[in-house]
């Protein structure tokens, strides 16, 4: 097949549009030639739309992933103290059973006052850095709040409700630190 240039193309074509009648060959070039003349300016166009549309969600993406990290480092913030402050009730647990025992010998020695002062300094630490104690007699058995290791019938006292407290739990700011220990009544003993 013989090349002939785009200019010589270009005249044939013109001349048999006003003739009426054009050479399928020529045509099928003439709308290839056309068709590539667009389709570059789509396709370019089509790039455009989709790196636009990435770059938006690679946006999205990033603001999403900064306000995630900023409410995990409040977070950490917040409960940083958490695994100190559940080693010191248990010491708490401790100094308030030495306290009892101080009581029996004697409640006006210098001995328990010394105690009852301090354990109102670390209370009052506690509480300063978000601990509160979660008392649990006479309160109904939530199993969000209380770990029950016993059930007791009771005359007295509804089924479901806190009898004893076998360990005072304890929460860091909105959450549970330490569930407390507790004795539910189980109601009125069969006869």
């Amino acid at each position: 097949m013989k090349k002939i240039p785009v200019t010589e193309q270009n005249k044939q074509v013109k001349q048999s549009v006003a003739a009426g009648s054009m050479p399928s060959s020529v045509a099928s070039r003439a709308d290839a030639a056309q068709g590539e003349a667009e389709d570059p300016m789509a396709g370019l166009q089509a790039d455009l739309d989709r790196f636009r549309e990435l770059a938006l969600r690679s946006q999205a993406d990033f603001e999403n992933y900064k306000k995630r990290s900023a409410r995990e480092k409040e977070e950490a913030i917040k409960y940083a103290n958490s695994s100190l402050l559940e080693r010191l009730v248990g010491i708490i647990d401790n100094f308030e059973l030495g306290l009892a025992a101080a009581r029996e010998q004697g409640a006006d020695s210098p001995i328990y006052s010394g105690m009852v002062l301090v354990q109102k300094q670390l209370n009052d630490l506690l509480a300063e850095n978000g601990l509160q104690p979660i008392e649990a007699e006479g309160k109904t058995f939530d199993p969000n709040l209380h770990e029950a290791i016993a059930h007791e019938p009771s005359d007295q006292i509804p089924e479901g409700i806190v009898l004893r407290q076998a360990r005072r739990g304890y929460r860091l700011k909105d959450r549970l630190l330490r569930p407390s220990r507790v004795v539910v009544s189980s109601g009125r003993p069969n006869k």
